[in-house]
């Protein structure tokens, strides 16, 4: 593709040198619907809530996180509008401030200040630049150290929730730049778009459920209620803790979408962050000591940064389509869909994952739908999908072809954080946030 090609920016960020289009296949010799990964007969996955990579995993030490200083303390700041300078700080407990950060859409866009990544206490005060560490998320750390994680895996919107969300199973927000609840935004749900990945998967005959806590408010699916509300019955939709049953069984589908309780499972604020750890270890136990295990692939990332900083600056984004953002009246639309989100993230367990692998390959929630479609040789949906690179870096794919697994068996993972002390703070409180020292006045 020419460097003039208005496209030429955001191919040469994912390493291509030219455009696959929406509705075309991943290998277009082979007929749709094709198995080109039959070693994997389980395709899992489960998006988290609110958190960027910095602040998860920004200690972790194997991957681009914080830069340290004197001490092993994190060098990363950022301004208050007044002067004074916020330092990234240790959070003081693994609870968190109801209602802030906020990830919304302008805010989203101060904080990243055209690339400078140093608004985000500008627009969501002091704790934004809170972090946690392996004695807070032991068994989070012990995961992202066993398997590989991508560290420029970011999210596929520079906002909320639920535009993200959208990309994760459709390839597009449908030009939702906000959660759903304003109007302006929720006008949106009755608008249909080029597929999901779930009628996608329904079209060519691939069992799949939705494993799910709260119908319909906590169904992903019902984020395109035009598209996927037909689909769900029967035993595509299931209890969220069938997932345990059907995992221990043996009977889990071809594709499973995990919705947790995100009232008290997902990790957004104001929870504890223990208790959506302790969901992700029971999770990956289930799949780790199931009958399966030697045949599944668990996808495990975070649907956006929550507020909570990042020093990555996120890059340039193709239009997944030609549909606007839509915005609050009185709001810019900024870059629109044509750069990418905050860094969150990212990571692949299954016994085929590439061994302690930092991927800096860039990926966003497209790339779950990438992968998913070249497993089944399906049509992309979206420009973003059809280019997306498709989380394989993250895969031996030598291995796979030998059929000989790297983890013949789940290995040895630390317990989940939720201990008793750890979970005191729910009833005690956060802890002041910020804490004054890490503040400098200013000059």
């Amino acid at each position: 593709m020419s460097p003039s090609s208005p496209q030429y920016p955001a191919l040469k960020v994912l390493g291509r040198r030219g455009l696959r289009l929406p509705d075309s296949l991943p290998f277009p010799d082979l007929p749709a619907g094709t198995d080109t990964m039959p070693t994997i007969d389980h395709v899992v996955v489960l998006v988290m809530e609110n958190h960027s990579f910095d602040n998860i995993l920004g200690m972790l030490g194997r991957s681009d996180g914080f830069k340290l200083g004197p001490g092993a303390q994190p060098t990363a700041t950022n301004p208050y509008a007044d002067g004074r300078i916020q330092h990234a700080f240790h959070m003081p407990t693994t609870c968190q401030l109801p209602g802030a950060p906020s990830q919304e859409w302008t805010t989203s866009h101060v904080a990243y200040d055209n690339g400078a990544m140093d608004g985000f206490v500008r627009g969501s005060g002091g704790v934004a630049m809170g972090y946690w560490t392996q004695d807070d998320l032991p068994f989070t750390y012990s995961l992202a150290s066993s398997f590989p994680i991508a560290d420029r895996w970011f999210c596929s919107v520079l906002g909320q929730t639920d535009p993200n969300r959208r990309y994760v199973i459709a390839g597009t927000s449908g030009g939702m730049t906000d959660d759903i609840g304003i109007p302006s935004q929720s006008a949106l749900l009755s608008q249909q778009v080029n597929g999901t990945i779930f009628q996608r998967l329904t079209t060519y005959g691939v069992d799949w459920a939705n494993y799910v806590t709260s119908f319909p408010l906590g169904a992903t699916p019902e984020l395109y209620p035009v598209d996927d509300t037909p689909l769900e019955s029967g035993s595509n939709r299931r209890p969220f803790d069938q997932f345990f049953t059907d995992a221990a069984a043996g009977t889990l589908p071809s594709f499973s979408f995990l919705d947790e309780n995100f009232d008290t499972q997902s990790q957004e604020n104001p929870q504890n962050i223990v208790v959506g750890e302790a969901m992700l270890a029971q999770v990956v136990q289930a799949l780790g000591n199931g009958p399966d295990w030697a045949r599944s692939l668990l996808v495990v990332t975070y649907d956006e940064h929550g507020g909570y900083y990042d020093h990555v600056p996120p890059p340039v984004a193709l239009a997944p389509d030609s549909l606007a953002p839509v915005v609050v009246p009185g709001e810019s639309t900024y870059d629109g869909f044509e750069r990418y989100g905050f860094r969150v993230p990212g990571l692949i367990v299954s016994p085929y994952s590439r061994r302690e692998h930092v991927s800096h390959t860039v990926f966003d929630h497209t790339s779950i739908l990438a992968l998913v479609e070249r497993k089944w040789n399906l049509p992309a949906m979206t420009y973003r999908d059809a280019n997306a690179n498709d989380l394989t870096d993250l895969i031996d794919l030598h291995a796979m072809a030998r059929r000989r697994p790297i983890f013949p068996a789940l290995p040895p993972l630390a317990a989940a954080g939720n201990t008793p002390e750890a979970l005191a703070c729910s009833t005690l409180g956060p802890g002041t946030i910020p804490p004054p020292d890490s503040i400098t006045p200013a000059p």
